[in-house]
């Protein structure tokens, strides 16, 4: 999953992150790549504790959802990226039925896009059971 993270600095501080789709989710760094790179950890464990607790993946939204939040004012945004399939919860092999030309373009898609079919899968399903709860 895609979440929006919010990087701000003050004077004399390193920078802050904010992942404002995940409530008390924060981190910091002392640069802006290291604060991204930070973010995307503090996303995957907050996730990953969700999950172990059976508490429900936080929907994500866009930037522009929480731009005119004053609290966000002057502040750098960036996104970072989960795939809440590789988080260490305990996976289950299922046997499923598709149609074969689904298959073929969910393949093609997963490795166009670097993930494994399971991983691809399991991004859809939970995306789609957020928005349609």
């Amino acid at each position: 999953m895609k979440y929006p993270i919010v990087i701000h600095k003050d004077p004399e501080s390193d920078y802050g992150v904010t992942v404002p789709d995940i409530p008390g989710c924060y981190s910091a760094a002392s640069s802006i790549e290291e604060a991204i790179e930070m973010a995307q950890e503090a996303v995957a464990c907050h996730l990953e504790g969700l999950l172990i607790d059976n508490e429900p993946i936080p929907l994500n939204s866009t930037i522009e959802e929480h731009q005119n939040n004053p609290e966000f004012k002057n502040a750098i945004w960036a996104i970072v990226e989960v795939d809440i399939s590789k988080l260490s919860v305990k996976s289950k092999r299922v046997n499923i039925t598709v149609p074969e030309r689904l298959l073929h373009t969910m393949d093609h898609y997963a490795k166009k896009h670097g993930e494994s079919r399971s991983g691809l899968l399991a991004q859809a399903v939970t995306e789609y059971m957020s928005i349609h709860r």
